[in-house]
């Protein structure tokens, strides 16, 4: 479509399913669809009451249901509404508090810090979240003013409904009856533009967490922000030529101020921008990086040719970004003060997004958000936080309420509107294309099929093969060692295994542990083939193939899919620009070795049964060649370690994949561990073991906060690089001081109500082009048309 339209789309999703499950889109529920072609925006209610209606219904009369499980019982089912899903515009829309002016966050509520600056609302002191004890209070470096501010108090639910019954019932938009503009809010009414149709459901005043953060798109502003500053690309930096004048108003970072110099206006280079020549490493660094297939878009392409710039990020890419690149990226590229900061909130986003949240890790890391924004505030002018940027500190007390994020974001919505929108074939009538469109079960990218299950462990190594299948001869040492690995590691033989130990302790063998080696193989075929001389029962098909040793000949592939997981060999992933080579493996004291895979190997035995292996090449991983420093793991590649024990199971790899280390030179990589959205392992007993969707827990990753010099930090980048600005000093000079103005709590009531509500209304009309803080871009959306959604 060549024109902009805009529809709404109500999804609800059941969370009482397994969380595997409940974000499908084969269980997402297409409630509503709100025509367009443009948002209905405060009138959202109206499209709502149908649901409402429905909703109320189902918790107080319920309806009948139907057992699955015993066709004959009938139960009566109840449901609520447990929270909405939705990004920040959509939430002002449906919680009636505006997302928009100096009272924006709806955590915060009246208290919000914020400040003018020129041509915008900075949300700027975080120093108010600190114990009223703390140095930096008194520090004059953050905006030329000592902080004796207290935190903003928690509002309850009462509150809240006191609130509400001071926001008067009138008719939104222009309407006649209001002279055909737009009403003004009065002063008790705060942000509050209505009162939303969810609380006409009896429970809703009552739920603590009611609108979901959503960190998709708080991540990814975040991430536009911070990257368009470092990068110092005109379209996305927040170090612009008036937030350098706010700095003079302030009075603060004179190293900073614009200054003349002739008939032009200097710009000195900032610490927190990278140099001409670090830019283009940070592009070229971005460039090389291949991730492992299906994990992410391939970001070279939007890096520009001449490596100046990096455009058109998608959401999901900029989650990459943070939580992969950046922190790695920018240690060598800006100093450490600058650089511990921005891993410092990277690692944030890493706990935050882990499958398993640990409270106690949620509620330290409230404490130390309050730490990273004030030295982002020492760090950069009042220009860069926007509400995005403020709205982090709520997000680890959301994830309390609400437990992990993957169950509250917006990835799966959006997800499933691309699919939606995939159906559009009459670009005149989106709505019918979209409600008319049939569900189909399509098998994932990376399905290994059905196998069967095995009674023993080894012979459950089983993956689906890709590429062309060779026989290859394996030499009597490596098919030694290969056969020794599958027996050794076998749990089901494990008391023959300590039978053969205890042989040869009682021969007084010297080295027990190479003649184990050696011997156990050939002893255990002679034990298990006397045993079934005598019909012994314990003796299987499966026990007996795996003590008559492999085929000489096995099979050898390129490439295959274990678990759902890709993997290629390094010989064929080089010429790939997907890295699906990387392996890793958790030894026997929970320490990890890293490698990379190098054949794949399957070895048949009899009654047509078969263990594959891989076999890897092994770096060293002592203190010297593995460091981890700020939760990144680096290891040096030129130092290869057991090279007689290159063999595990392809059942037993992790995937990793590994980038580039600029910090340490040309033979060092960052390891970074894959973990797959859509593939859960399941125990017996049906809680999961291991994580793949983003990180086993919040606690694999220490947020440790340096309060370091930082007041003492000079942000003047010391190559000398300025940037040029055709103006005249006086009469730009004269203009900040006729424009400029600053709010804060102790004079809130000495800027006008009109300025105020001109703030609001404006932003309101996305016509604010100073106020860019919140992307409503969508995920994998490349169409012309939008459309929002809530859950």
């Amino acid at each position: 479509m060549s024109i902009s339209y805009s529809m709404c789309l109500v999804v609800l999703t059941t969370y009482n399913l397994p969380p595997w499950l409940c974000m499908k889109p084969e269980y997402l529920m297409l409630s509503l669809l709100i025509p367009g072609p443009q948002s209905p925006g405060k009138d959202m209610d109206v499209f709502l009451r149908p649901l409402i209606e429905e909703l109320n219904e189902l918790w107080e009369n319920g309806i009948d249901m139907r057992d699955a499980s015993n066709d004959r019982k009938v139960f009566k089912m109840r449901a609520a509404l447990l929270w909405t899903v939705n990004d920040f515009p959509a939430r002002s829309s449906l919680s009636g508090w505006s997302g928009q002016g100096y009272k924006a966050c709806p955590t915060c509520n009246e208290n919000t810090p914020s400040m003018r600056v020129i041509g915008k609302t900075a949300y700027f002191g975080h120093r108010r979240f600190l114990p009223s004890t703390h140095r930096w209070r008194s520090n004059l470096d953050f905006d030329g003013r000592t902080d004796r501010k207290r935190p903003p108090r928690r509002f309850s639910s009462v509150d809240i409904m006191d609130q509400l019954r001071r926001v008067k019932t009138t008719i939104p938009g222009k309407h006649p009856n209001y002279g055909g503009v737009k009403r003004k809010r009065g002063d008790d009414e705060l942000n509050w533009r209505k009162k939303s149709i969810f609380y006409e459901l009896p429970y809703w005043a009552e739920i603590e967490l009611k609108h979901n953060l959503d960190v998709m798109h708080i991540e990814k502003n975040i991430c536009d922000s911070l990257l368009g500053t470092l990068m110092g690309d005109p379209h996305k930096s927040k170090d612009t030529d008036n937030a350098r004048r706010d700095l003079q108003n302030l009075g603060i970072r004179s190293e900073l101020h614009l200054y003349e110099d002739g008939n032009k206006l200097m710009k000195p280079a900032a610490e927190y921008t990278f140099s001409e020549a670090n830019r283009r490493k940070f592009c070229r660094f971005v460039r090389s990086v291949k991730f492992p297939d299906g994990f992410a878009a391939n970001l070279w392409k939007n890096v520009a040719q001449n490596d100046s710039r990096i455009v058109g990020l998608k959401s999901h890419d900029c989650h990459v970004i943070m939580q992969r690149l950046l922190p790695v990226g920018c240690r060598s590229l800006v100093n450490k003060t600058i650089s511990s900061t921005i891993i410092e909130l990277c690692t944030f986003f890493n706990q935050l997004c882990a499958r398993t949240v640990n409270v106690t890790d949620m509620v330290k890391a409230q404490d130390q958000l309050v730490i990273i924004l004030c030295k982002l505030e020492r760090i950069f002018p009042p220009a860069f936080f926007d509400i995005m940027i403020h709205l982090v500190l709520h997000l680890p007390e959301e994830a309390i309420l609400g437990g992990p994020v993957f169950m509250r974001w917006m990835y799966p919505f959006e997800r499933y509107l691309k699919r939606l929108k995939d159906y559009v074939r009459n670009a005149a009538k989106p709505e019918g294309s979209i409600s008319e469109e049939t569900r189909f079960n399509r098998p994932d990218r990376n399905d290994d099929g059905i196998h069967r299950t095995r009674r023993l462990f080894v012979f459950e190594s089983q993956c689906k093969p890709m590429g062309k299948q060779s026989q290859v001869y394996v030499e009597k040492n490596m098919r030694d060692r290969a056969e020794f690995y599958i027996l050794n590691n076998s749990p089901e033989i494990e008391t023959y295994l300590n039978q053969h130990k205890q042989e040869l302790q009682l021969r007084g063998c010297l080295n027990p542990d190479k003649a184990h080696r050696n011997e156990f193989a050939d002893w255990f075929f002679e034990k298990i083939y006397a045993m079934n001389r005598v019909h012994a029962p314990e003796v299987t098909h499966e026990l007996l193939s795996l003590a008559s040793k492999s085929n000489v000949f096995v099979s050898s592939y390129p490439a295959c899919i274990v678990n759902g997981v890709r993997f290629v060999t390094y010989a064929r992933d080089v010429r790939l620009k997907t890295q699906n080579s990387g392996v890793s493996v958790p030894g026997t004291e929970n320490e990890m070795f890293y490698g990379q895979l190098q054949e794949i190997l399957e070895f048949s035995y009899l009654n047509d049964l078969s263990v594959v292996l891989f076999k890897c090449k092994w770096f060293r991983c002592d203190s010297r060649r593995m460091v981890t420093e700020n939760n990144i793991t680096s290891i040096n590649i030129t130092s290869e370690s057991y090279k007689d024990d290159q063999f595990i199971l392809a059942s037993q790899a992790q995937q990793v994949f590994y980038v580039e280390d600029p910090s340490r030179g040309p033979n060092w990589r960052v390891v970074q561990h894959v973990n797959h959205r859509s593939i859960w392992d399941i125990t017996e007993d049906g809680m999961s073991d291991i994580d793949l969707l983003q990180d086993n827990s919040s606690s694999n990753f220490t947020l440790f906060v340096d309060l370091g010099n930082l007041p003492q930090i000079n942000l003047q980048r010391n190559d000398g690089d300025v940037i040029p600005i055709v103006q005249p000093f006086t009469a730009v000079s004269q203009h900040v001081y006729e424009t400029v103005s600053f709010l804060n709590d102790d004079d809130e009531e000495d800027v006008s109500e009109e300025d105020d509500e001109t703030v609001e209304e404006s932003a309101d009309e996305e016509t604010d082009e100073g106020n860019d803080a919140v992307d409503t871009e969508e995920d994998d959306d490349d169409h012309s048309y939008h459309t929002s959604d809530s859950d």
